[in-house]
């Protein structure tokens, strides 16, 4: 039999009397599927139902069905006035769940005789003697399948057409395939409350109600599926599992463990119980999973207590981005909380990325003199030791969440007769803090901090490394890498590992940065440290994605296809700041300069406050022909090559608009930036500025080209810059710079297509890769940049394609050209 539910059952029906059942779980698509089977087999039907109010009534759904009262204390008498009125037809039952008795067994009987098709929801609570009678005499039972993934995310998206990919996907994801609780999810996700409203209760009134069909131990399980939120073992769920099997509620994954088909079902299964069932079944749970799982248990079924105890056993078993989440979830309790324990959490969710959580959770403990903005406050008397060392943990936090002033104000009351580690700490924070917002003055404080201490920890060793990073000092790199690669304690080996990464990357030195990024990633995988790990690959795949194609073969990297796909599964995480930043800035580089400006312009307008996306999104709007936009500068436009790169954009766009250019060249830039800056400023040179960056990023060599061509009063040398631009931009994929590059050839007279002869009706091919671009949404600004024509040519190609296809729109115009391609499509021409 074949696997589609709808043909198997036109098969059955279409060769002579059959009883067919259409089975599944409430929300499923029972009756939408019994209309469409109905429609599509021959002859007349007559269609019918059973009602839950009136399920007593006798031949209720019969009666329905033919339009006449029915005789209900007489079995066969009333098979027998159906199937003279139906004969040939088809009898269509829906809810055969809300059916009398006599109903159920006139159906066995019609099924000898008529074409019956009926639909059954699952749980029932229909006798189990006439269960049997049904499945013995039913011809097909079939069970609803869920929606493919396509078909949920189309209904989510007709549902509620506001839904970005992203929601979509949860709400697909979340609904199990369920058409009914895609639709209350869809609806609660564009409006971005809880489901409210008479829809949305409607949704699950229909759920609880069948629901409650189910045997008590059945809802139990189903209940504690929702609860527990993940996969579980029929032992766990107890008796009531195998009533869920049966009903279709759940499915068995291969290790034997049961998941809900519909989490949503299970959530609403959840929501039926009372709070103090619900914390019953907490607590229950809470004996029955893990020590990590049972202590949300405890907290939620109202043991604070419990589940702080529970969680911090479990955290001693737990390494990495696990044990600081269970120990911040401890901190987080209504409960008193030991000092040490806090200091634990704190020093856990730094070694694993989470900077302002650790900063939140040490807040409690650390004194009011730690918290004040007055530089001559003071600790009064002795203080504790543990006040102190949570004072320049958390000044460290602080420090690494990107706030310096802050942290330096924190660690500041710490006295010089603290214990030794202390003070080394204290200093590195002020010395760190210093060098973000004073970095003169932080070079006279690393000499007094290297007197200080003669033999300096690993912290004050990558402090000081970090002042010679950022003034350059020869040797820097080698010393930040000797302490970012040291072994020891994850909290500083990882954040100098981090400033070697953006030193290297500020340097133009793209590949050592990514290289860098990449060892520090592997290191952090190893050690669970998420929230790292995330940052790192970010930042490598933005070095790479900016430095192009041509990259050693020792980094391994999979190309622009899997920065996209690394990208789309980090921005679908909780992720640092700075990792979205550079996951989001990596993605819409590459899809801005392969032509999808669109969708680049929208995943920019997603992002936080960076340098790097403040860039790509000049960039995007400059590629974009919108140079007055690419002309306003940001508030933050970072230092050495983001600020070249901003710069050059901002040159572009000068250049572009007719006006003066900004006169200023930015400090301490890497050298390809430097030189491009000044070629622009002095009217020459760019072509060899050009070379300076073929070992930095490809994609800004290519611009380097294309200003020598359209500056350069030589026509010789304008025409070789161009069409090596064009070369380069075409073999690395740079579609809009290689558009840009043949406009450039066509002011000398050189074109990249050959005229056609008089095309006699037919769609030429330029005409055809207009339409194309048409079809994809484009405005015509961007299909000029992407095809190196001009917008009045774009609009020439436009009318003549709309002429030639007796189209009255550009849309319909695209739509004729590809829906039906009506006209031979090889000749070559414009």
């Amino acid at each position: 039999m074949t696997d589609d539910p709808e043909e198997a059952a036109r098969t059955a029906l279409c060769q002579g009397p059959a009883l067919v059942v259409i089975a599944g779980p409430p929300g499923c698509g029972r009756t939408t599927l019994l209309r469409r089977i109905a429609t599509a087999v021959p002859g007349p039907a007559h269609l019918g139902g059973g009602l839950a109010m009136l399920a007593a009534v006798p031949a209720l759904a019969l009666s329905r069905a033919v339009r006449a009262r029915l005789p209900g204390d007489d079995i066969p008498l009333l098979a027998e006035a159906v199937r003279s009125r139906v004969r040939g037809g088809l009898l269509v039952l829906d809810d055969l769940q809300h059916v009398d008795p006599a109903t159920l067994a006139a159906v066995a009987h019609l099924a000898r005789s008529c074409r019956v098709l009926v639909a059954l929801r699952t749980p029932h609570r229909l006798p189990d003697a006439a269960h049997a009678a049904l499945r013995q005499a039913a011809t097909a039972w079939i069970a609803v399948p869920p929606l493919t993934a396509d078909a949920a995310h189309t209904l989510a998206r007709q549902t509620a057409g506001g839904l970005d990919d992203q929601a979509a996907a949860a709400v697909v994801a979340r609904a199990g395939g369920n058409p009914l609780a895609i639709i209350a999810l869809a609806r609660q996700a564009a409006t971005g409350r809880a489901p409210i409203g008479e829809d949305i209760d409607q949704v699950a009134y229909a759920i609880a109600t069948a629901l409650a069909d189910l045997p008590r131990p059945a809802r139990t399980a189903l209940a504690a599926l929702g609860l527990l939120g993940r996969p579980a073992p029929p032992a766990l769920l107890g008796t009531g599992a195998a009533d869920l099997l049966a009903a279709g509620l759940v499915t068995a994954e291969p290790g034997g463990s049961l998941l809900p088909v519909s989490a949503y079902v299970a959530e609403t299964a959840a929501g039926l119980l009372d709070a103090p069932a619900r914390a019953e079944m907490h607590a229950r749970l809470a004996d029955l999973t893990p020590p990590a799982e049972a202590a949300r248990h405890l907290a939620a079924a109202g043991d604070p207590l419990g589940a702080y105890r529970k969680a911090l056993g479990a955290a001693d078993r737990m390494a990495g981005a696990e044990r600081a989440a269970l120990l911040l979830f401890a901190c987080g309790l209504p409960t008193t909380v030991d000092p040490r324990v806090r200091l634990a959490a704190a020093d856990a969710a730094l070694a694993t990325g989470r900077a302002a959580d650790a900063a939140e959770v040490l807040r409690p403990i650390v004194p009011a003199v730690f918290l004040t903005t007055d530089p001559d406050a003071r600790p009064p008397g002795a203080a504790d030791p543990l006040a102190l060392e949570a004072a320049v943990l958390r000044g460290e936090a602080l420090l690494q969440a990107g706030d310096p002033v802050t942290a330096r104000d924190t660690v500041r009351p710490v006295p010089d007769t603290a214990a030794a580690r202390v003070v080394a700490a204290r200093d590195r924070v002020m010395l760190l803090s210093v060098l973000a917002t004073e970095p003169m003055t932080a070079l006279e404080l690393a000499d007094k901090i290297a007197v200080r201490h003669p033999q300096p920890p690993p912290g004050i060793q990558a402090a000081l490394a970090a002042v010679r990073a950022t003034h350059r000092q020869p040797g820097w790199d080698d010393t930040l890498a000797a302490v970012a690669d040291t072994g020891g304690d994850p909290l500083i080996t990882r954040w100098s590992a981090w400033l070697l990464v953006e030193h290297l990357a500020a340097e133009g030195r793209l590949v050592d940065a990514a290289g860098a990024a990449l060892r520090a990633a592997a290191t952090a995988g190893d050690d669970l440290a998420y929230g790292w790990q995330t940052r790192f690959l970010a930042a490598a795949d933005w070095a790479l994605a900016l430095h192009g194609p041509d990259f050693p073969a020792t980094l391994a990297w999979d190309g622009t296809e899997g920065v996209l796909r690394r990208a789309a599964n980090l921005t679908d995480r909780a992720l640092p700041e700075q990792a979205r930043a550079y996951a989001i800035a990596a993605t819409a580089l590459i899809e801005a300069d392969t032509g999808l400006l669109a969708a680049a312009r929208a995943r920019l307008d997603t992002a936080g406050v960076h340098p790097a996306v403040a860039w790509v999104t000049r960039e995007a709007a400059w590629l974009d022909g919108q140079p007055d936009r690419a002309a306003r500068t940001p508030t933050e436009t970072g230092t050495g090559l983001l600020a070249g790169l901003h710069a050059i954009t901002a040159r572009w766009a000068a250049h572009d608009l007719g006006t003066p250019p900004a006169a200023a060249i930015p400090v301490d830039l890497p050298a390809p930036a430097r030189r491009t800056l000044t070629a622009w400023a002095v009217g020459s040179g760019l072509d060899d500025a050009a070379d300076s960056w073929q070992p930095v990023a490809l994609r800004e060599q290519v611009r380097c080209l294309i200003a020598a061509g359209l500056t350069s009063p030589d026509r010789d040398r304008a025409v070789t810059a161009l069409l090596r631009a064009e070369h380069l931009a075409d073999s690395a994929g740079l579609t809009v710079l290689a558009g840009r590059a043949r406009r450039g050839l066509r002011r000398h007279q050189i074109h990249r297509d050959t005229r056609s002869p008089r095309s006699d009706g037919r769609l030429t091919q330029r005409e055809l890769d207009v339409l194309r671009l048409v079809a994809a949404g484009e405005p015509t600004r961007r299909i000029a940049g992407q095809l190196g024509i001009s917008a009045e040519t774009v609009d020439t190609h436009i009318r003549a394609s709309m002429r030639k296809l007796g189209a009255r729109t550009r849309t319909e115009a695209a739509a004729l050209a590809f829906a039906t391609n009506p006209f031979e499509t090889s000749e070559d021409g414009r």
